[in-house]
């Protein structure tokens, strides 16, 4: 790694408190792999960001996050300042470990630890792309956040805030699939109006609108088949106004690829998408739950040099 100056952004509390348990070891082979070599502990949520924004200003050439998908999105936000890169061509590794952690489903980073190392010591650079969201906060301010694999609005933000406020100890998949069982049963379909790239303009009857720039989302759910972290596009998955019986005679589709099999579901390839609604609809960005709408996604093409397998 020559003189590179690595950092790991770690998250002791993620997959359910097995970071902080696999630390040790990580931390071993961090040491005898990365020179010169240092570590952040994070304390709290949102604490990520500003540790990597910390470590990229003091130097760091490699930021390395450990946890989930959540971690991982606030890593991600640590990159930019005010919508500029604080470092240009700083690289991300990725020690997965967390309740979904779905955006290894579609690039395929390996959960065991000294084969991810291993990734990061020999891989290939991938320029990931961003999708960049404003949106309303929970005290109604306009903020701005990036997001690496999924956001959505509906059923989804629902369905993350049953997760995050219950348990999680049972693991994504089932922690998920209990919690949108839950959430369709409660959950009030609203009109939702969107705009694509400033000129397509619908308004639906939406239970759930999933902006995809991974494939999965909600601990494996297949929301975006097809869908390509590298090809500077927002895959949109529009699911329409289907009934309690349907979504759960449907609801295989969801977890097989074959989602757009339904007549209600909808596919949008876009850049830019505007959404509002004149009811409360709840934002899930990778797996938090940070407001509501309305909102604004835009794609930020190449954002981020993240090490990937070379195969």
């Amino acid at each position: 790694m020559g003189q590179e100056r690595t950092s790991f952004i770690v998250n002791p509390s993620a997959g359910r408190g097995s970071v902080a348990a696999q630390w040790p070891l990580i931390k071993t082979i961090a040491e005898d792999r990365f020179k010169p070599f240092s570590f952040h502990l994070t304390g709290g949520p949102g604490e990520a960001t500003g540790l990597t924004r910390g470590a990229l200003q003091n130097g760091a050439d490699l930021i390395v996050c450990v946890g989930g998908d959540g971690t991982l999105n606030e890593v991600v936000n640590g990159f930019f300042e005010e919508d500029r890169p604080i470092r240009r061509g700083t690289r991300l590794g990725l020690i997965p470990n967390g309740t979904g952690c779905d955006l290894i489903k579609t690039i395929p980073i390996p959960k065991d630890v000294e084969k991810a190392i291993q990734v990061i010591v020999e891989g290939r650079v991938e320029p990931l792309d961003l999708g960049r969201l404003t949106f309303q906060d929970h005290s109604g301010r306009r903020t701005r956040r990036y997001f690496h694999n999924v956001t959505s609005f509906g059923l989804g933000g629902e369905v993350v805030e049953r997760v995050n406020r219950t348990t999680k100890r049972f693991g994504g998949f089932a922690s998920f699939i209990w919690a949108t069982l839950v959430s369709v049963l409660n959950h009030q379909k609203k009109r939702i109006k969107m705009r694509f790239d400033e000129k397509q303009e619908t308004s639906v009857m939406a239970l759930n609108v999933a902006v995809a720039n991974g494939q999965y989302h909600g601990g494996g759910m297949w929301i975006a088949p097809g869908a390509s972290a590298y090809d500077g596009l927002l895959n949109v998955t529009v699911v329409g106004d289907l009934s309690v019986p349907q979504v759960f005679w449907h609801l295989p589709k969801l977890y097989n690829g074959r989602i757009f099999e339904v007549k209600e579901v909808q596919a949008v390839s876009c850049t830019r998408i505007e959404a509002d609604s004149e009811g409360k609809v709840l934002l899930d960005v990778d797996g938090e739950q940070p407001g509501e709408l309305p909102a604004t996604i835009d794609m930020v093409p190449a954002a981020i040099p993240l090490i990937v397998p070379r195969s």
